[in-house]
C-alpha cells in the first residue's frame, strides 16, 4: 500500500521504518524542517520500562496541588489556560481512580517491555550507533520519599523488571561521582533499563529508512485529512490533493487539530517539559549513566560527552516561552548531585518541548472508524521509551497481523465514552 505517515518525530519515524519493512511505500509529512525536532529533540533520554506509568493515579489530583506552592514544583499550571487544557484537567481527575490506572500501567508496562526490545533488535540489525548507556538510578532524599514510592515498587513487583532497593552507600558504588556531601536516604537501582539520545537513534533510522525506499517532505504542513476513495491529503499551499491508501497520524499536539476537523475529539495537551544540555567538563564528576531526583522528578542524563538535565511538566502558557524557575530547578538538581561535572559557561543548550499526552495515560495505537486512517499518538513523557514497540504493534494492525503485545489497552474506543 502506499501510506502517508504524518509527522517525523520519533513515533512517525519509527512507523515509517516498520511500514517499509514490510513492503509499504511510505510518505513521511512533516511541517518541520527536519526530522525530530520537537518532542524528541531534547528528551531525557531515559528508557525504563518500569517508571513508564499513567500520571492519571490514585492520589494524584492532591499531589499536583501541593506541587503547586512549592518553590521548585515538577508539575505547574501555567496562565494562560485555554479551554482545551480544562477539559483535558476535567478528564484527568476522572481517570485517576485505581482500577483504571493498574489497567493503564499494566499496558505501557508491557508495551514498554517489548518496545525496549524492539529497539535492541533495529540497533543491532542496522549497527546503529548513538549515544547510550545502561543502567537507571533513582535517588530518595529522605524516608519520607522512599514510602513514598512503596506503593508503585509493590506493582513493580509483579512485573519481570529487575530493581533492588539499596543504601546511600550502594548508590555511591553504581554512581561514585554523586556528590560527596550531600546526604540522602537511598536509591532504586534498575540495571537493565538504560539511557540513550533519542534524536541521534531518530535520524539513523531515519538514513536507514529512506533506504528501504521511504520518501521525507519536510516543511510540508497537512492542512486536512479527507478519508474517502482511501485517503487524501491537503497540504498547505498546494492547490491539489495528494492520494494514498492509508494514512497514520503521528503528528504530536497538532494531531488534535487534524482530527477534530474530521469529527474525532481527541483529548490530547501538550504537557511541555525542559532540558539543560551541556558538554561535560570533568568526566569524573558526571553520572556514568542516568539518575532521577524523586522528590524533583528531574533526570540527569550522560549521553556521550554531553550531559542532560530534564524535567517539568508544564500544562497552559506560551509554548515559546521558557519560565526561568523550571530552569533555575534543573540547574539546582544537577548542582545538588553532580557539581562539576558539565561545562556552564558556555555552549549551553536550553530547551522546552512539548509532549502529548492524553488524561489517561495510554498512547492511542490502531485503527479509527474512517476507514484506512490510523493513529500512532499520545505518548506524553514516554514516546522514546514506547517507540519501536508502538510502531511495531500498528504494522502488524495495519497487516492484520495480531500484535505482540496486548494492544486493547491503545484502542480508541476507550476515550470516546
Amino acid at each position: 500500500m502506499k501510506i502517508a505517515v504524518i509527522g517525523a518525530g520519533i513515533i512517525g519515524i519509527t512507523t515509517a521504518y516498520e511500514l517499509a519493512s514490510d513492503g509499504h511505500q511510505v510518505h513521511v509529512i512533516e511541517r518541520r524542517g527536519a526530522a525530530a525536532e520537537e518532542s524528541s529533540f531534547a528528551n531525557a533520554g531515559v528508557i525504563a520500562p518500569g517508571y513508564v506509568t499513567p500520571w492519571a493515579a490514585p492520589g494524584m489530583p492532591l499531589k499536583v496541588c501541593r506541587y503547586l506552592f512549592s518553590d521548585h514544583s515538577p508539575v505547574r499550571l501555567t496562565l494562560p489556560l485555554s479551554a482545551r487544557d480544562f477539559q483535558w484537567m476535567r478528564h484527568w481527575y476522572r481517570a485517576c481512580t485505581l482500577d483504571r490506572y493498574r489497567t493503564s500501567r499494566r499496558h505501557m508496562h508491557s508495551l514498554a517491555l517489548y518496545s525496549l526490545d524492539r529497539l535492541h533488535q533495529i540497533s543491532s540489525r542496522l549497527s546503529l550507533s548513538y549515544d547510550k548507556s545502561a543502567g537507571y538510578l533513582i535517588l530518595l532524599r529522605s524516608e519520607a520519599d522512599s514510602l513514598q514510592v512503596q506503593a508503585g515498587l509493590d506493582l513493580l513487583r509483579e512485573t519481570p523488571v529487575n530493581f533492588r532497593e539499596i543504601s546511600a552507600a550502594e548508590a555511591r558504588k553504581v554512581e561514585p561521582a554523586l556528590r560527596a556531601d550531600q546526604e540522602f536516604f537511598g536509591a532504586i537501582h534498575l540495571p537493565q533499563d538504560e539511557v540513550g539520545n533519542c534524536r541521534q537513534f531518530a535520524l539513523q533510522l531515519k538514513n536507514e529508512s529512506m533506504k528501504l525506499g521511504v520518501d521525507f517532505s519536510f516543511n510540508t504542513a497537512v492542512s486536512q485529512i479527507h478519508p474517502a476513495e482511501g485517503v487524501k491529503l491537503a497540504i498547505a499551499g498546494d492547490p491539489e490533493l495528494r492520494s494514498y491508501d492509508a494514512c497514520v497520524v503521528c503528528a504530536g499536539s497538532d494531531s488534535a487539530m487534524l482530527l477534530g476537523n474530521l469529527g474525532l475529539a481527541i483529548r490530547l495537551a501538550p504537557i511541555h517539559g525542559y532540558s539543560v544540555s551541556a558538554t561535560i567538563q570533568e568526566p569524573l564528576n558526571a553520572p556514568k549513566s542516568a539518575v532521577m531526583d524523586e522528590r524533583f522528578k528531574v533526570a540527569i542524563s550522560r549521553l556521550g560527552n554531553r550531559i542532560r538535565v530534564a524535567g517539568g511538566a508544564e500544562l497552559g502558557g506560551q509554548p515559546g516561552k521558557k519560565r526561568a524557575a523550571a530552569i533555575r530547578t534543573l540547574y539546582k538538581v544537577l548542582q545538588d548531585w553532580f557539581p562539576g561535572a558539565a561545562n556552564l559557561s558556555s555552549g549551553v543548550q536550553e530547551w522546552k518541548g512539548a509532549r502529548p499526552m492524553l488524561p489517561d495515560g495510554p498512547p492511542l495505537i490502531g485503527a479509527t472508524q474512517m476507514p484506512h486512517l490510523w493513529l500512532n499518538l499520545g505518548h506524553g513523557s514516554s514516546g522514546w521509551a514506547l517507540s519501536c514497540g508502538s510502531a511495531r504493534v500498528l504494522a502488524d494492525m495495519i497487516a492484520g497481523k495480531a500484535p505482540a503485545v496486548d494492544a486493547s489497552g491503545f484502542d480508541l474506543s476507550r476515550i470516546q465514552h
